[in-house]
C-alpha cells in the first residue's frame, strides 16, 4: 500500500519535471527566423532583445513591466562581466536569445555570455590589425551584431562580416564588404530581412562612395548593393537612380567620392517589404569642393527606401539638399502607426543631427512634419509643401568669413538611440541643446587619398584653425583626440576639443525651444515629444546626443544611461526621476537594454573605454600592431604614464557589462572614481583617459565580494 501511494505522489512530480524539462529545451532551442524576427519584443515574444532596435520597428519600446514605475528605486546589480579591454566607446546594443546574451566591443571582439549569470560561453576576436586606426574616422567602436537561422552576424571594423554559429562562435563563413587598402570602416549594427543580412559602412570624411549590400546568411554570397551618390558618368550606372541622382552633382565629384556612408540607423517594414536607412554627409563637406554648388547632391543626407529582395529603389526623402555642415542623417530611424489629425498614420520617424524632428510617411516618403528640438540657425524651418528646409543663405560659409551654425558636428542627436513608447506616444530623445561651431572655407585645399579631406576650417570651439596654406582638413588625429579625426565624434569620446576663435560672419537668428524666461536652452537633455502633434510633453536634463541612449518600457518607466556612466528611471508619462544608479564609470557609455528570464526581469548595460588604443582579445605576435597583451595601438595615444614613485600602483578600469535586477545584492568592482576638479569635467564627461578613474590610471579598488558567475573575464 505505501508502494502505491508512493507510486501515485511521483507520478505527477515525474510529469512535471517532464513538462518543465520540454518547456526549458523549447526555450533554448527557440528558432531565430523571420517570424520571430517580425514578432520580436511582441506579446508573442517580450522576454528576447532579438534585434538592435528590440523589434523591427526600432522602437525600443519593452512590453516586459515586473519593474515598473512602484518599483525601479529596488533596482540593484545581479551581476557584471569584464567585456574586454576597451580602446574607444561602448556603443553596441547587446542581443538575449534563448538565455544567452550576445555583444561586441571594441575592435570587433565579440561574446557570448548566461544572461543569468554573466559567466563567459565563448569569445570570438577577428584580430583587425591595429594599423587600420588611422583610417577610422570617428573612434574604435562597433554598435551591435545580427542574429539569425543559429548564426551571430558580426560587422568588423576593418569591412568583413563574418557569420559565427551561435553555440561555439566558430566561423561560418566571412566576407570582405569594403574595398580593400580604401578608407572604409563598418561600425553599424546589421539588420536582417528575410534571409538577408544588410550592413553599410562609414568614412565620409575621407570622403568614400557609401552603399549598402545585403548578403545571403546560409551563404554570405551577395544579394544586391545600392550605392548611396553617383559614380564616374563615363562608366555607366548601375541603376536608374544612380543616373537621376547624378544630374544633382556637377564636375568631377566622383573623384572625391562623394560620401553619404550608410554606419547607423536601418528599419525594415516586413509588411511592405522595405528597407530604410539613412545617409551620411556629403564629402568633403563644403559643396564647393564636391563641384556641386546649389546642387542637391542625391542622395547624401536622406533617408532612402529600397525594395527587400532586390534592392530596387522605392523613394528618398533629402534632409539637407548641398549639405555643407557634416549633418549626417544616419540617425535612428523609427516605425510606427501614429494617428494624426484623426488618421491613422503609416509613418517613419527622425530626430536628425541637424535639429529638426521629422514624421514621414513610411510607404511614400511625403513629409508629414518637421519642429525643431533643439537651437537651430542653418534654416529657419521645414517647407511642408515643398518639403524643403529654407536654408537661410548666410550659412554658407566662404574663405573670407566664418560662421557658427547650430548644431555643431556633434549633432543635436547624434547615435544615442530613443525610444518611442506608443502607450504615452512620446518619443523620448537624448539631445545636445546648443551645440554649435564655425566653419570657414580654408585659404588652399588640395585633396590628399589616405587621409581625412573635411575641407573645412573650424572654428569656434573646435579647435585652431590650420595654418595659410593648409590643405583645410582638420589636424590630423593624435594623441589630443584618442586618433579620432571628426571634432563632434571626439568630443563625443569624451575628449576636451581646445576653444578657438569666435566666427566672424554673420549671426543668424535661430529657431527652436525656450524656457520660461524665453531663452534656448542650453547643455544637454532627455526630452519626451509628441510625434503627432510635434509638442514637447517634459524634458529633464543629462545625457546628449552621443553615449548611452534611451528604453521605455510598458511598466511607465524611461530608462536612460547617461554619459557619465550613470543608469536613470523616469516615469514615461511625467519624467518624475525614480532611480540614479552609478556603475562608477565615468564615460563612454552604451545603451540599455532589458530582458526576462526565469520570471526576473534584467536591465543590462555596458560603459568604459579602458586604455585607448588597447583591447586585443588575443595577444598578436612579435612586432604586430597592438603587441602586448595590453599594450597601445600603433600610431594610438600612448598609454597613461607609470604612477609617480611612492604613489599606490591600481590597475587600469576596463570596459564592463552589467545585469540590474529587482533587490540585486552583487557588490560592484569598479571603483569609485575620484571626485570632479574644481569647475568640473566637461559638461556631460567625466575625466579624461589617464586622468585616474575608470578609463585611465584607476584608483585602488576597495576589497569586495565579487558578483557572481564570471567565468575568467568578470568579478
Amino acid at each position: 500500500m505505501q508502494k502505491r501511494k508512493l507510486k501515485w505522489i511521483l507520478f505527477p512530480i515525474t510529469g512535471l519535471l517532464l513538462t518543465t524539462w520540454i518547456a526549458v529545451s523549447l526555450q533554448q532551442n527557440r528558432k531565430i527566423d523571420d517570424a520571430a524576427l517580425r514578432n520580436a519584443g511582441s506579446k508573442s515574444n517580450i522576454n528576447e532583445w532579438l534585434t538592435y532596435g528590440l523589434n523591427q520597428q526600432e522602437q525600443r519600446y519593452s512590453l516586459l513591466k515586473q519593474i515598473d514605475d512602484t518599483n525601479v528605486g529596488r533596482l540593484g546589480l545581479e551581476w557584471t562581466y569584464e567585456i574586454g579591454m576597451g580602446g574607444g566607446n561602448q556603443e553596441a546594443t547587446p542581443l538575449v536569445s534563448n538565455g544567452v546574451l550576445y555583444s561586441i566591443t571594441n575592435w570587433s571582439i565579440t561574446f557570448a555570455v548566461d544572461a543569468r549569470t554573466g559567466k563567459e560561453i565563448w569569445r570570438y576576436d577577428p584580430k583587425v590589425d591595429r594599423a587600420i586606426q588611422p583610417k577610422v574616422c570617428c573612434g574604435i567602436v562597433n554598435r551591435g551584431l545580427g542574429i539569425y537561422e543559429g548564426r551571430i552576424l558580426v560587422p568588423v571594423l576593418d569591412g568583413r562580416l563574418v557569420a559565427l554559429d551561435i553555440n561555439t562562435g566558430k566561423e561560418s563563413w566571412s566576407v570582405q564588404t569594403t574595398p580593400l587598402g580604401e578608407d572604409y570602416s563598418v561600425t553599424m549594427a546589421p539588420r536582417i530581412a528575410k534571409g538577408k543580412v544588410i550592413i553599410g559602412n562609414a568614412g565620409s570624411e575621407y570622403p568614400v562612395r557609401g552603399y549598402v549590400t545585403a548578403y545571403d546568411i546560409a551563404t554570405g554570397k551577395q544579394a544586391w548593393r545600392f550605392y548611396t551618390v553617383p559614380g564616374d558618368p563615363k562608366k555607366g550606372f548601375e541603376s536608374k537612380a544612380m543616373e537621376a541622382a547624378a544630374k544633382t552633382w556637377s564636375g568631377e565629384w566622383y573623384k572625391y567620392g562623394g560620401g553619404g556612408t550608410v554606419w547607423d540607423g536601418m528599419a525594415y517594414d516586413p509588411d511592405l517589404n522595405l528597407v530604410y536607412f539613412g545617409t551620411g554627409n556629403g564629402g568633403p563637406w563644403p559643396s564647393d569642393f564636391r563641384q556641386s554648388k546649389g546642387l542637391d547632391n542625391l542622395y547624401v543626407c536622406s533617408v532612402v527606401a529600397l525594395n527587400a529582395d532586390t534592392g530596387e529603389y522605392k523613394w528618398h526623402y533629402q534632409f539637407v539638399p548641398e549639405d555643407s555642415w557634416d549633418f549626417d542623417s544616419v540617425q535612428q530611424l523609427t516605425l510606427a502607426d501614429l494617428k494624426i489629425n484623426n488618421q491613422t498614420r503609416k509613418v517613419i520617424m527622425q530626430a536628425n543631427k541637424n535639429g529638426f524632428f521629422y514624421v514621414l510617411d513610411r510607404t511614400n516618403g511625403k513629409i508629414i512634419s518637421a519642429a525643431p528640438f533643439a537651437q537651430v540657425n542653418w534654416a529657419s524651418a521645414i517647407d511642408l509643401k515643398t518639403g524643403r528646409p529654407m536654408i537661410r543663405p548666410e550659412a554658407h560659409y566662404t574663405k573670407e568669413s566664418s560662421v557658427q551654425i547650430f548644431p555643431g558636428p556633434g549633432g543635436a542627436h547624434n547615435w544615442a538611440p530613443m525610444a518611442f513608447n506608443p502607450t504615452t506616444n512620446l518619443m523620448y530623445i537624448p539631445i545636445s541643446a546648443n551645440s554649435s561651431s564655425s566653419y570657414r572655407l580654408p585659404d588652399a585645399y588640395t585633396y590628399t587619398a589616405g587621409r581625412t579631406n573635411m575641407g573645412v576650417t573650424f572654428g569656434g570651439g573646435f579647435g585652431p584653425p590650420p595654418a595659410a596654406g593648409a590643405r583645410g582638413a582638420a589636424p590630423a588625429p593624435g594623441a589630443a583626440t584618442g586618433g579620432i579625426a571628426e571634432p563632434g565624434a571626439a568630443a563625443g569620446a569624451g575628449f576636451v576639443i581646445p576653444a578657438a576663435p569666435a566666427a566672424t560672419g554673420a549671426v543668424l537668428p535661430s529657431v527652436g525651444p525656450v524656457d520660461k524666461d524665453g531663452k534656448f536652452y542650453t547643455g544637454n537633455w532627455l526630452v519626451a515629444i509628441d510625434p503627432s502633434t510635434q509638442k514637447e510633453k517634459w524634458r529633464v536634463q543629462g545625457g546628449g546626443s552621443i553615449g548611452g541612449g534611451a528604453l521605455t518600457t510598458a511598466g511607465n518607466l524611461v530608462f536612460q544611461v547617461q554619459n557619465n556612466g550613470h543608469l536613470l528611471a523616469y516615469r514615461a508619462d511625467t519624467g518624475e526621476k525614480l532611480l540614479d544608479v552609478a556603475t562608477n564609470q565615468t564615460g563612454n557609455m552604451g545603451p540599455p537594454i532589458t530582458f526576462m528570464i526565469d520570471n526576473k526581469q534584467y536591465v543590462a548595460v555596458a560603459g568604459g573605454a579602458g586604455p585607448r588604443g588597447g583591447g586585443f582579445g588575443g595577444a598578436p605576435g612579435p612586432g604586430a600592431p597592438g603587441a602586448g597583451a595590453r599594450g597601445p595601438a600603433a600610431g594610438a595615444p600612448p598609454l597613461p604614464a607609470a604612477p609617480v614613485a611612492g604613489s599606490p600602483a591600481a590597475p587600469p578600469v576596463y570596459p564592463r557589462l552589467y545585469a540590474y535586477v529587482l533587490d540585486g545584492k552583487a557588490v560592484n568592482p569598479t571603483p569609485t572614481p575620484p571626485a570632479a576638479p574644481a569647475g568640473g569635467f566637461p559638461a556631460g564627461f567625466g575625466p579624461p583617459p589617464g586622468a585616474g578613474g575608470p578609463g585611465g590610471a584607476g584608483v585602488p579598488a576597495p576589497p569586495t565580494t565579487p558578483a557572481e558567475g564570471r567565468g575568467g573575464r568578470g568579478q
